[in-house]
């Protein structure tokens, strides 16, 4: 197990430092930064508001990430697989489970890295009025936890096919289904023709719903245990993709 950690350590340095090996990682920080300030000050209307808070900031991260978490996600196993280097990788003293974990905690630091640099935000609110910290730090929680999930998820799908394209497309939309499963728009049409226990279970799905709850300074057991198993249940599903790549 130790042996596992270190190893997926080690890949995950590797990997976190390529990011920076292009412009690439400056323009999608960049990016991240600069959508989320304007969506708090301009379609959140953070001033109009006349409250000291970020509940206009972290609202729109569901929606931000259906796009950008993908992008991240989609080059984790397409890339190796269209160039050839899975081949090359499975051949390596590691097991799929050690550079699975690598990639992955790789990116999802990539990701924090991106929530880290919105933290002038946090010091706004603070310079302008005298918000819940404990609020904020919790919806920051939240946020990482949501794009780890969004992350994991796209990672098994970029396993799946050696097209990045169709890994962001594909990851996207799975995506938003789980982020919209809890709105009353799909629960109302859900009970329109499938018994409310049905409903009830895909609700209980929503990445909204649970992210939700943590926004607003309730960090549930059941809100953590969610983000957790969808983390480990996709990453568990990449490990028996990458797996029967190197079977075969």
């Amino acid at each position: 197990m130790l042996d596992t950690i270190k190893t997926a350590y080690i890949i995950a340095k590797r990997e976190f430092a390529a990011y920076f090996a292009t412009p690439l990682a400056a323009v999608f920080l960049t990016i991240f930064v600069a959508l989320t300030g304007a969506f708090a000050f301009y379609i959140g209307g953070f001033f109009d508001r006349g409250q000291a808070n970020l509940d206009s900031f972290f609202a729109y991260h569901p929606w931000l990430y259906l796009l950008l978490v993908p992008a991240v996600a989609m080059r984790l196993w397409a890339e190796e697989r269209k160039s050839g280097t899975i081949e090359l990788l499975m051949t390596l003293p590691i097991s799929p489970a050690e550079a699975i974990l690598g990639k992955f905690f790789a990116a999802w630091a990539f990701i924090g890295l991106a929530l880290i640099l919105t933290f002038p935000m946090w010091i706004t609110v603070n310079v302008l009025g005298d918000p819940d910290n404990g609020v904020i730090l919790t919806s920051y929680l939240g946020s990482f936890l949501m794009a780890g999930a969004f992350l994991a998820i796209g990672a098994f799908i970029s396993a799946l096919t050696k097209n990045q394209v169709i890994a962001f497309i594909l990851a996207a939309t799975v995506c938003f289904l789980f982020v919209t499963s809890g709105m009353e728009l799909v629960q109302a049409a859900l009970r329109a023709w499938t018994p409310r226990i049905v409903a009830d279970a895909v609700a209980s799905m929503s990445f909204l719903t649970h992210y939700e709850e943590i926004t607003r300074g309730v960090i549930s057991l059941g809100s953590l245990v969610f983000f957790v198993s969808i983390i480990a249940f996709a990453l568990f599903a990449n490990a028996i993709a990458v797996g029967q790549k190197k079977s075969a």
